[in-house]
């Protein structure tokens, strides 16, 4: 979590007014260091002149000072986009998913006085005024209820909700400007998906709901611990819960190989549990989403913010899909994509050879029932480079259907924890009960 404090820019034109400022120092930097490259006899490219260090330190300074929408987006551009996105870009952008500059005590005193009321801390034995996170819609705080229970108390920044339209078409005319989304891109329909999506996030009382019903659909398994919401206290500003012990997913590297791939084993499992059965899926892959806790030996789920419901049509879609993918049925993969919402504009056939041969790469972990070693494969790599050459070589820049797009970047996500965890799972085994 970054250790400085700073005020959350409430208002519209303060929020823009950072922007705009953003993209003049960009500019200036880039002028810079294209003089600097001329000086030395190159002639610089316009990405090299863009992507110093210090431009993308700004970038990504200024979207943690901004937090929000404006965050949110770096956050998705350096999981969604890395195939668009030079490394320098993305690995920068990449420290935003974890943390943000918490709130000064002053302004987080005022939020919980406009929420709870002048008196808010009757409800309270003890409160802690320092974050034990901070993020991009919110900040959570310790503390204890008058009855003595430990609860994790998670605070929205003030004017987030009021922000995130502007604050993603900012981001996007800025990125747009810098030349990092390249000009063929249609990203319109998948900028107002977004902006639903986070206003869906910044809607406490129904993260609550959804949590509420995850604890249901888990039931009381042994192998999931989720938080409890104290609706008593919860407000579409403010999400009170249960205090739930756990250390970050990450940390399991240390691990035995057996800790590691029961983890990742429990996650797929409650992937395809959650398209499949639930109709309900978690679709934010933030690694801190998730801890371990090493007492109970449960996989701790914390964050349903981004839970989409998905109709049976788009589930039998992917149950087809995955189907055909088996048996390298191509006829039968592109009917399920074309189901799904897939090929909804003009694609000639080596476009669509493309995004066939994609879908198996990354079905790959599927197609053999064996255990698949995540810890040995170039797979996130290729699925990159495939990525990248349906959009650069094909021109194929149209956009998926948003559900799709945000059950794949779940996916991604998994693919990457278990890259990470150099975990050896079955897959297929446990993909197999939904098959056709």
């Amino acid at each position: 979590m970054a250790s400085n404090s700073s005020k959350v820019p409430a208002n519209r034109f303060s929020r823009f007014g950072s922007l705009a400022s953003l993209a003049g120092r960009v500019a200036g930097g880039m002028l810079a260091e294209g003089a600097r490259q001329l000086a030395q006899g190159k002639v610089p490219a316009k990405t090299d002149m863009l992507l110093t260090p210090a431009n993308v330190r700004r970038v990504a300074d200024q979207l943690a000072h901004l937090r929000g929408a404006a965050m949110k987006v770096g956050q998705l551009l350096s999981m969604d986009a890395g195939d668009m996105l030079p490394p320098a870009l993305a690995d920068i952008l990449s420290r935003l998913r974890a943390s943000a500059n918490p709130m000064p005590a002053k302004q987080l005193a005022k939020v919980l006085q406009d929420e709870w009321g002048p008196n808010w801390q009757q409800h309270f034995a003890d409160f802690s005024f320092m974050p034990l996170a901070a993020a991009s819609i919110g900040q959570v705080h310790q503390a204890y209820h008058d009855n003595g229970k430990r609860l994790a108390v998670k605070v929205q920044y003030p004017g987030i909700k009021h922000s995130i339209d502007s604050d993603v078409d900012n981001v996007a005319t800025l990125l747009r400007i810098s030349g990092i989304i390249p000009a063929e891109v249609d990203y319109h329909s998948l900028l107002a998906e977004a902006k639903l999506q986070l206003k869906a996030e910044a809607d406490y009382l129904q993260e609550a709901a959804y949590l509420s019903e995850y604890r249901q659909l888990l039931g009381q398994s042994a192998d999931f611990l989720l938080p409890e919401p104290v609706t008593a206290l919860s407000t579409s500003n403010i999400l009170v819960m249960s205090y739930v012990d756990g250390v970050p997913i990450e940390s399991l590297t240390t691990q035995s190989q057996a800790v590691r791939d029961r983890v990742m084993r429990l996650l797929f499992a409650l992937l395809f549990r959650e398209l499949f059965e639930f109709a309900l899926v978690q679709t934010d892959p933030n690694f801190a989403n998730y801890l371990y806790n090493t007492d109970t030996a449960q996989l701790v789920l914390l964050d349903f913010g981004a839970c989409r419901h998905y109709s049976t049509q788009f589930s039998q879609g992917y149950r087809a899909l995955f189907t055909a993918a088996l048996v390298n049925n191509n006829d039968g993969m592109a009917q399920a994509l074309s189901d799904i919402g897939f090929f909804s504009q003009h694609i000639v056939p080596e476009q669509k050879q493309a995004v066939l041969q994609l879908v198996a790469i990354a079905c790959e972990p599927l197609m053999k029932d064996a255990v698949f070693d995540f810890g040995a494969t170039d797979l996130a790599i290729r699925l990159r480079d495939a990525g990248t050459a349906l959009s650069t070589q094909q021109q194929y820049w149209h956009s998926p259907p948003a559900d799709a797009l945000f059950l794949h970047r779940k996916i991604g996500g998994l693919y990457l924890l278990a890259a990470r965890l150099k975990a050896r799972v079955n897959v297929r085994e446990l993909l197999q009960p939904y098959l056709l």
